[in-house]
């Protein structure tokens, strides 16, 4: 029996796929690294090594690889939230978990691009969508601090503050992160982290220190 030189419909659309996110990978590294609006097709395809239109066979435009970068920053953390859903623990338990992989979210490449690009540049109707998917994972933050402090782990607060501080404080981690820095990932956001939720003060066995004192 011959077997056909040619790859079938699934493995052709499967290699489609894996040069797709190349693309856009090598592109949010790009916008990353140098900003959207200095960032061309033809700097992405040169760090391809591949042609310009070889490009537009996997985008359309330079909108639309942000928007997708974006997308896929948003989607990791949407996905985040929901396995920590379902993880159980009490509500701190969940922010923390939540917390801890929004922090390993943002020092990524799409992650990263969420960031540091955002939707600002893109259409109108563009930036709705994706806002829309940010005030879906806001809640989702607000709502897991609320349980935290129906289950007494958190204290009495406001969840808006609470989750605006969180993210705003996790999300600089994409400004200032240097993958050659002398810390790795894991020590950044397990430190970050920690400091989120236990703060910097050296408690003491009977009473805090007082700031007058």
């Amino acid at each position: 029996m011959t077997v056909s030189p040619w790859k079938t419909r699934n493995q052709r659309e499967r290699d489609r796929e894996v040069k797709r996110e190349a693309v856009l990978r090598v592109a949010a590294r790009a916008f990353n690294e140098q900003g959207f609006h200095r960032t061309s097709l033809d700097d992405v395809a040169e760090r391809l090594n591949v042609s310009k239109p070889t490009i537009y066979y996997y985008v359309k435009s330079k909108d639309d690889i942000l928007f997708e970068c974006v997308r896929i920053g948003l989607e990791r953390i949407e996905s985040a939230s929901r396995a920590e859903h379902l993880s159980g623990g009490t509500g701190l338990d969940r922010l923390i978990a939540l917390w801890t992989e929004y922090a390993r979210i943002v020092t990524e490449d799409f992650g990263r691009c969420l960031i540091l690009v955002g939707e600002d540049p893109l259409p109108a109707a563009t930036r709705r969508e994706l806002r829309a998917m940010k005030a879906k994972i806001d809640h989702r933050f607000r709502s897991v601090v609320e349980e935290g402090i129906a289950d007494k782990s958190i204290r009495p607060c406001d969840p808006k503050l609470v989750a605006f501080a969180g993210a705003g404080a996790l999300s600089w981690i994409a400004r200032w992160y240097d993958p050659a820095g002398p810390l790795d990932v894991d020590t950044i956001v397990q430190q970050t982290v920690n400091l989120l939720v236990h703060g910097i003060v050296q408690r003491q066995p009977d009473a805090l220190p007082s700031s007058r004192s």
